[in-house]
């Protein structure tokens, strides 16, 4: 059994993580932190970590990126792992999450749809194989409420394809200021914002008469609720460290 702590527990994803832990008999919630303190089930829920009256085995936190000082000190004084699946974090948030990693289990992915860390896998085999010989163009697409731009899974599609080649590759995200033909070390990212849209992704492959496009699309967030519980148990016992789906897919 793992006994699971949701930071953002009153957040949308943290009701439904919740809901999604309800129907499993592997895990359990027997705490939250939210700024609203609010219960609405049979577990605490605290506005810090260091209000915590119960000891988790592992934090999953979909809350918001102020929030990540507080559970990173949490996690190195107590040593318990986490779960990130927060999204919109800087780059100088990204680094002190991997110096936490030296110290502490952790999990992080910019997306925790196994479908989508599926896509990743794709489009680095896509690229491999068709080398410079096609552009590279990334389409994500999110509801109107979503507030950063590229999308972090947008980024993390690019980032796995860049590494095929030798991180050489340039990401441009707008082309309407330039005035210029498309260059062979450019992968484009566009963002779309509209409506209800839960989350699709497009990866367009384009040569010389032909195109070839992978993609993914989320119905609902229990997908990523899902994804964040398997990331959870799977992260229970583990050694310091950075974890990421993909070391959850090698253990299907």
């Amino acid at each position: 059994m793992t006994d699971i702590v949701i930071s953002g527990a009153n957040g949308r994803m943290g009701k439904m993580i919740y809901s999604c832990i309800s129907e499993r008999e592997d895990c359990r919630v027997v705490g939250g932190i939210d700024i609203f303190t609010e219960s609405y089930a049979d577990f605490p829920i605290v506005s810090k970590p260091s209000e915590l009256t119960v000891k988790p085995d592992v934090i999953i936190d979909f809350s918001n990126p102020a929030l990540l000082d507080d559970l990173l000190s949490y996690s190195l004084t107590t040593g318990i792992p986490v779960v990130f699946a927060t999204t919109g974090y800087s780059d100088e948030q990204i680094s002190k999450i991997k110096a936490a990693a030296e110290q502490v289990p952790v999990f992080f992915s910019w997306n925790m749809s196994m479908g989508i860390n599926l896509l990743v896998e794709l489009s680095k085999k896509a690229a491999a194989f068709l080398g410079d010989q096609f552009d590279i163009e990334i389409i994500e697409k999110h509801h109107n409420q979503k507030l950063d731009a590229p999308s972090g899974t947008a980024l993390m599609l690019a980032n796995g394809i860049n590494e095929t080649f030798n991180n050489e590759k340039q990401y441009v995200y707008d082309r309407h200021s330039q005035r210029r033909k498309r260059e062979k070390k450019e992968i484009g990212i566009h963002a779309v914002r509209g409506g209800t849209i839960v989350g699709e992704h497009e990866i367009i492959f384009a040569g010389k008469d032909e195109v070839i496009t992978l993609s993914h699309s989320a119905a609902s967030r229990t997908v990523f609720a899902v994804g964040s519980i398997n990331a959870a148990v799977f992260i229970k016992g583990k050694p310091a460290g950075m974890y990421d789906m993909s070391d959850v897919l090698r253990e299907i």
